[in-house]
């Protein structure tokens, strides 16, 4: 359901779950590789995925966020009217750093499985350490977007497990 005032659409089809199930796959790839676990895709309007990122702060640096590797790639490869196009799909509802990328990329709709209120409770509930920024709703900081999550079901509680995994590790 779609409301003027936050541009928030609440919920997820049949079609956004299968794509939310490939970004758990990325994460659980990050993971594995000793990062946060974040995946993130790009679908254009033919529904096609057209990149795909996973979290690299651990082998690269904290900024390594995957919504931001894709903000990246649609402004090297992707034109205004395509990126407006475009939806970004990814495990967690961006922090204000990656909503901010999405905004001035002008990237279309942001569907996010697990929302950073959240997130925030969950690494609470793990007894991981708080993280050091305050997680702000993406619709406060992204203009004239849809915006769909959480999710719910297995797809959540299967990036809630992999979030255990790495914060019990």
């Amino acid at each position: 359901m779609k409301t003027e005032e936050t541009d928030t659409i609440s919920e997820l089809s049949f079609k956004d779950y299968k794509y939310l199930e490939i970004c758990v796959a990325l994460a659980e790839d990050a993971l594995n590789a000793g990062d946060e676990p974040f995946g993130s895709i790009l679908v254009n309007a033919k529904n096609e995925i057209i990149a795909t990122a996973r979290n690299k702060v651990n082998a690269e640096n904290v900024l390594s966020h995957p919504e931001i590797e894709l903000a990246y790639w649609a402004l090297e490869n992707l034109s205004t009217e395509e990126r407006k196009s475009t939806t970004m799909y990814t495990t967690g509802e961006h922090c204000p750093m990656c909503a901010a990328a999405h905004g001035w990329a002008e990237i279309g709709p942001l569907v996010y499985l697990s929302s950073a209120e959240q997130l925030g409770e969950w690494l609470q509930e793990f007894g991981a350490n708080e993280a050091p920024i305050h997680f702000v709703a993406s619709r406060e900081i992204i203009k004239h977007i849809d915006i769909k999550g959480p999710g719910s079901g297995v797809v959540l509680e299967a990036i809630k497990a992999l979030h255990k995994r790495y914060n019990s590790e």
